[in-house]
């Protein structure tokens, strides 16, 4: 492979800043660099690993699970380099911790929503799959998010998202009255078919998860409810947790599944008896 194909600075990819095999094989996916230090405060060890662009690593202990996190920045673009290089350096569980726009009135600013699979409303992961190629988190680790949502006493939905490109327009929202015709409705016609949420990760995320057979799903703190028109940041250190939770549980599956000599598929409520 060409240099150019796989850009390598210093033995580290590029814009990860990461050698393969320096963080461990979970990582946890925040948008914002900020969020890794909310992320890190919760583990119990702790240290920076690298800080390049929007690119922002730590790499530590929870509960004895190894764990790490890379925010990577807004959009799909951003997460396709994230995820891409990540693959490379070794890592194959991925959890995106983010913040969303939920376009239901029952479920409130704080609640959490497990993201099982989204609409491709982007353009990045078009660039890896036709359009009909479906964008779905990986069963283990969503099971594993809802039953730490579950053991940490969370208020939480399971449903679909739908991921965007662009923030505004994309997601119906009028710029100072303007808002191409084609955008007008969207929101009401994802609530009929019950997609719970906007956000603009999970589409690449999931998408390219399963293109290259790494594991991936997606906790998302609610910020808006755009039917109330309520905005608040609330319920970012609630995802965090319930995302870290997920790693520790995941960790003890993968250490049994290989104990017992399982395939990949394996998991402990397919015990018999």
């Amino acid at each position: 492979m060409k240099l150019a194909d796989k850009p390598v600075f210093n033995g580290k990819l590029y814009h990860i800043s990461i050698a393969p095999g320096t963080l461990p094989r979970y990582v946890l996916l925040p948008g914002d660099p900020k969020r890794t230090e909310i992320i890190a405060d919760i583990w119990d060890k702790a240290e920076e690993v690298a800080y390049y662009r929007q690119y922002r690593s730590f790499r530590g202990e929870y509960k004895g699970a190894p764990i790490s996190v890379l925010s990577t920045g807004i959009g799909g673009p951003a997460m396709e380099i994230a995820l891409i290089e990540l693959i490379y350096a070794e890592c194959d569980t991925f959890i995106r911790v983010g913040s969303t726009g939920t376009i239901h009135k029952h479920i409130d600013v704080g609640d959490l929503i497990i993201n099982v699979a989204a609409v491709r409303l982007d353009g990045a992961s078009r660039a890896y799959a036709p359009i009909e190629y479906p964008a779905v988190a990986s069963l283990d680790v969503t099971l594993a998010l809802i039953q730490a949502a579950e053991s940490l006493g969370y208020k939480y939905h399971v449903g679909i998202v739908a991921s965007t490109d662009s923030f505004y327009c994309g997601q119906e929202r009028p710029i100072d009255g303007f808002l191409p015709s084609f955008k007008r409705g969207l929101t009401d016609q994802l609530k009929s078919m019950n997609v719970l949420n906007y956000e603009m990760e999970c589409a690449t995320l999931f998408t390219l998860a399963n293109v290259f057979g790494v594991r991936a799903g997606a906790v998302n703190a609610v910020f808006a409810n755009r039917v109330t028109g309520e905005f608040e940041k609330k319920g970012e250190k609630e995802a965090a947790r319930v995302a870290s939770e997920a790693v520790k549980i995941l960790y003890e599956w993968d250490t049994e599944r290989e104990k017992l000599g399982k395939s990949k598929y394996w998991i402990p409520i397919l015990k018999k008896g």
